[in-house]
Protein backbone atom coordinates (compact mmCIF):
# COMPACT_ATOMS: atom_id res chain seq x y z
CA UNK A 1 0.00 0.00 0.00
CA UNK A 2 1.63 3.84 -0.75
CA UNK A 3 1.85 6.21 1.66
CA UNK A 4 -0.72 8.30 -0.27
CA UNK A 5 -3.42 5.31 0.18
CA UNK A 6 -2.66 4.78 3.52
CA UNK A 7 -3.08 8.15 4.40
CA UNK A 8 -6.72 8.73 2.51
CA UNK A 9 -7.72 4.71 3.95
CA UNK A 10 -7.46 6.02 7.82
CA UNK A 11 -8.94 9.74 7.03
CA UNK A 12 -11.58 7.65 5.85
CA UNK A 13 -12.19 4.98 8.70
CA UNK A 14 -11.90 8.27 11.18
CA UNK A 15 -14.90 10.02 8.67
CA UNK A 16 -17.10 6.51 9.17
CA UNK A 17 -16.53 6.48 12.93
CA UNK A 18 -17.90 9.77 13.65
CA UNK A 19 -20.94 9.77 11.31
CA UNK A 20 -21.62 6.37 13.10
CA UNK A 21 -21.66 7.44 16.23
CA UNK A 22 -23.80 10.18 15.49
CA UNK A 23 -26.82 8.09 14.89
CA UNK A 24 -26.09 6.01 18.30
CA UNK A 25 -28.18 6.49 21.42
CA UNK A 26 -27.06 6.48 25.36
CA UNK A 27 -24.67 8.35 23.81
CA UNK A 28 -21.61 10.33 26.25
CA UNK A 29 -19.48 13.80 24.99
CA UNK A 30 -15.94 14.58 26.85
CA UNK A 31 -13.85 17.49 26.22
CA UNK A 32 -10.16 16.13 27.84
CA UNK A 33 -7.55 18.83 27.68
CA UNK A 34 -4.02 17.22 29.03
CA UNK A 35 -0.37 18.87 29.48
CA UNK A 36 2.29 16.24 29.56
CA UNK A 37 6.50 17.04 30.21
CA UNK A 38 8.71 14.37 29.39
CA UNK A 39 12.69 14.41 30.36
CA UNK A 40 15.69 11.89 29.94
CA UNK A 41 17.38 10.82 32.91
CA UNK A 42 19.90 8.87 30.94
CA UNK A 43 20.14 7.37 27.24
CA UNK A 44 17.72 4.72 28.05
CA UNK A 45 15.60 5.92 31.03
CA UNK A 46 13.31 8.56 31.48
CA UNK A 47 10.02 10.39 33.36
CA UNK A 48 6.61 11.42 32.24
CA UNK A 49 4.41 13.84 34.24
CA UNK A 50 1.14 14.47 32.84
CA UNK A 51 -2.12 16.36 34.14
CA UNK A 52 -5.67 15.82 32.30
CA UNK A 53 -9.17 16.99 32.89
CA UNK A 54 -12.20 15.05 31.81
CA UNK A 55 -15.31 17.69 31.29
CA UNK A 56 -19.13 16.56 30.21
CA UNK A 57 -19.96 18.60 27.16
CA UNK A 58 -22.91 16.19 26.22
CA UNK A 59 -25.19 14.12 28.84
CA UNK A 60 -28.29 12.45 28.44
CA UNK A 61 -29.52 14.35 25.19
CA UNK A 62 -28.06 17.85 27.08
CA UNK A 63 -25.27 19.78 26.31
CA UNK A 64 -23.20 21.34 29.41
CA UNK A 65 -19.64 21.90 31.06
CA UNK A 66 -18.90 20.54 33.64
CA UNK A 67 -15.60 18.89 35.23
CA UNK A 68 -15.77 15.17 36.03
CA UNK A 69 -12.30 14.34 37.32
CA UNK A 70 -8.66 15.38 37.18
CA UNK A 71 -5.84 12.87 36.50
CA UNK A 72 -2.40 13.06 37.62
CA UNK A 73 -0.05 10.61 36.33
CA UNK A 74 3.73 9.48 36.44
CA UNK A 75 5.60 7.22 34.11
CA UNK A 76 9.59 5.98 34.07
CA UNK A 77 10.29 4.48 30.89
CA UNK A 78 13.15 2.40 30.22
CA UNK A 79 14.43 1.80 26.43
CA UNK A 80 15.76 -1.89 26.44
CA UNK A 81 16.29 -1.69 22.60
CA UNK A 82 16.15 0.73 19.88
CA UNK A 83 12.37 0.24 19.16
CA UNK A 84 11.20 -1.78 22.36
CA UNK A 85 10.87 -0.18 25.98
CA UNK A 86 8.95 -1.42 29.34
CA UNK A 87 7.35 1.12 31.91
CA UNK A 88 6.07 1.55 35.08
CA UNK A 89 3.21 4.06 35.61
CA UNK A 90 1.22 5.35 38.83
CA UNK A 91 -1.93 7.89 38.37
CA UNK A 92 -4.71 9.49 40.87
CA UNK A 93 -7.71 10.14 39.96
CA UNK A 94 -9.69 12.91 41.70
CA UNK A 95 -13.51 12.28 41.30
CA UNK A 96 -14.81 12.42 44.83
CA UNK A 97 -14.62 16.16 44.38
CA UNK A 98 -16.98 16.29 41.24
CA UNK A 99 -19.20 13.64 41.33
CA UNK A 100 -20.40 10.79 43.97
CA UNK A 101 -17.54 8.61 43.04
CA UNK A 102 -14.53 7.94 44.85
CA UNK A 103 -11.04 8.52 43.89
CA UNK A 104 -9.43 5.54 42.41
CA UNK A 105 -5.62 5.06 42.25
CA UNK A 106 -4.21 2.87 38.97
CA UNK A 107 -0.84 1.31 39.08
CA UNK A 108 0.30 0.16 35.26
CA UNK A 109 2.70 -2.14 33.64
CA UNK A 110 3.44 -1.58 30.29
CA UNK A 111 5.56 -3.25 26.84
CA UNK A 112 5.66 -1.22 23.88
CA UNK A 113 7.47 -1.93 20.61
CA UNK A 114 7.68 -0.12 17.67
CA UNK A 115 9.10 -0.24 13.99
CA UNK A 116 8.78 1.88 10.76
CA UNK A 117 9.39 0.33 7.41
CA UNK A 118 8.78 3.50 5.48
CA UNK A 119 7.51 7.37 6.59
CA UNK A 120 4.75 5.23 8.93
CA UNK A 121 6.05 4.22 12.04
CA UNK A 122 3.77 1.38 13.43
CA UNK A 123 3.35 0.70 17.30
CA UNK A 124 2.13 -2.21 19.44
CA UNK A 125 1.50 -1.22 23.21
CA UNK A 126 0.42 -3.81 25.75
CA UNK A 127 -0.62 -3.07 29.21
CA UNK A 128 -2.22 -4.31 32.51
CA UNK A 129 -3.91 -2.24 34.80
CA UNK A 130 -4.92 -2.28 38.71
CA UNK A 131 -7.77 0.54 39.64
CA UNK A 132 -7.75 0.35 43.11
CA UNK A 133 -11.04 2.23 44.65
CA UNK A 134 -12.34 2.13 48.17
CA UNK A 135 -15.12 -0.66 47.40
CA UNK A 136 -12.84 -2.88 44.66
CA UNK A 137 -10.03 -3.69 42.60
CA UNK A 138 -10.47 -3.60 38.73
CA UNK A 139 -7.56 -5.44 36.75
CA UNK A 140 -7.43 -4.49 33.07
CA UNK A 141 -5.76 -5.55 30.17
CA UNK A 142 -4.99 -3.45 27.02
CA UNK A 143 -4.10 -3.97 23.64
CA UNK A 144 -3.15 -1.10 21.11
CA UNK A 145 -2.06 -0.98 17.83
CA UNK A 146 -0.82 2.56 16.68
CA UNK A 147 0.68 4.89 13.71
CA UNK A 148 1.68 8.01 13.10
CA UNK A 149 2.64 9.60 9.93
CA UNK A 150 3.76 13.28 8.55
CA UNK A 151 0.96 14.86 6.50
CA UNK A 152 3.43 16.99 4.24
CA UNK A 153 6.17 14.67 2.75
CA UNK A 154 7.99 12.07 4.15
CA UNK A 155 10.16 13.46 6.71
CA UNK A 156 8.79 15.66 9.62
CA UNK A 157 9.90 18.89 9.97
CA UNK A 158 9.03 21.33 12.89
CA UNK A 159 6.40 23.18 12.21
CA UNK A 160 4.82 20.65 10.33
CA UNK A 161 1.55 18.66 11.17
CA UNK A 162 0.98 14.82 11.32
CA UNK A 163 -1.29 12.23 12.41
CA UNK A 164 -1.69 9.91 14.83
CA UNK A 165 -4.37 7.07 14.75
CA UNK A 166 -4.99 3.86 16.76
CA UNK A 167 -6.97 1.02 17.72
CA UNK A 168 -7.57 -0.73 21.21
CA UNK A 169 -9.14 -3.42 23.20
CA UNK A 170 -9.95 -3.47 26.69
CA UNK A 171 -10.68 -6.61 29.47
CA UNK A 172 -11.78 -5.75 32.72
CA UNK A 173 -12.47 -8.41 35.48
CA UNK A 174 -13.65 -7.87 39.02
CA UNK A 175 -14.37 -10.19 42.12
CA UNK A 176 -18.53 -10.77 41.96
CA UNK A 177 -18.66 -9.01 39.07
CA UNK A 178 -18.96 -10.17 35.26
CA UNK A 179 -15.85 -9.40 32.43
CA UNK A 180 -15.95 -6.34 30.52
CA UNK A 181 -14.77 -5.69 26.79
CA UNK A 182 -14.18 -2.16 25.83
CA UNK A 183 -13.18 -0.78 22.57
CA UNK A 184 -11.34 2.59 21.48
CA UNK A 185 -11.28 4.19 18.02
CA UNK A 186 -8.92 7.52 17.54
CA UNK A 187 -7.19 9.90 15.51
CA UNK A 188 -5.40 13.25 16.39
CA UNK A 189 -3.37 15.71 13.75
CA UNK A 190 -0.06 17.40 15.89
CA UNK A 191 1.98 20.20 15.46
CA UNK A 192 6.01 19.44 16.57
CA UNK A 193 6.95 22.80 17.25
CA UNK A 194 10.79 24.30 18.17
CA UNK A 195 11.70 23.65 21.54
CA UNK A 196 10.61 19.74 21.94
CA UNK A 197 6.91 21.14 22.33
CA UNK A 198 4.35 19.12 20.27
CA UNK A 199 0.55 20.20 20.46
CA UNK A 200 -2.25 17.50 19.02
CA UNK A 201 -6.06 17.81 19.03
CA UNK A 202 -8.48 15.44 17.80
CA UNK A 203 -11.35 12.71 18.61
CA UNK A 204 -11.84 9.20 20.15
CA UNK A 205 -14.62 6.96 19.94
CA UNK A 206 -15.43 4.07 22.65
CA UNK A 207 -17.91 1.56 22.80
CA UNK A 208 -17.83 0.47 26.59
CA UNK A 209 -19.18 -3.03 27.43
CA UNK A 210 -20.01 -3.82 24.67
CA UNK A 211 -21.42 -7.50 25.54
CA UNK A 212 -23.84 -5.73 27.39
CA UNK A 213 -27.02 -5.52 25.79
CA UNK A 214 -26.59 -1.57 25.80
CA UNK A 215 -23.63 -1.07 25.63
CA UNK A 216 -22.12 2.44 26.65
CA UNK A 217 -21.23 4.64 23.56
CA UNK A 218 -18.91 7.81 24.50
CA UNK A 219 -17.07 10.25 22.25
CA UNK A 220 -13.82 12.52 23.61
CA UNK A 221 -12.99 15.64 22.28
CA UNK A 222 -8.84 15.50 22.42
CA UNK A 223 -6.59 18.28 23.03
CA UNK A 224 -3.25 17.99 24.34
CA UNK A 225 0.28 19.38 24.96
CA UNK A 226 3.25 17.65 25.08
CA UNK A 227 6.61 19.00 26.29
CA UNK A 228 10.33 17.40 26.16
CA UNK A 229 12.74 19.11 28.45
Amino acid sequence: MTMCSTKWLFFILFFIFFITIRAQENLTGYWQPQVAASYKITGTYSHNFSVANRNYIFDDEEILLRVRQVDIAHFSTLKTRDNQSIALGIQYRFRKNFEDNGNELRLTQQYNITHKPFAVRFGHRVRSEQRITHSSTIHRFRYRFAMDFPLIGEKLDPGEPYFVGSFENLLSVAKQNSPQYDTRFSGQVGWQLDGGIKFQVGMEYRIEDYTASIPQHIVFLLTSAQISL
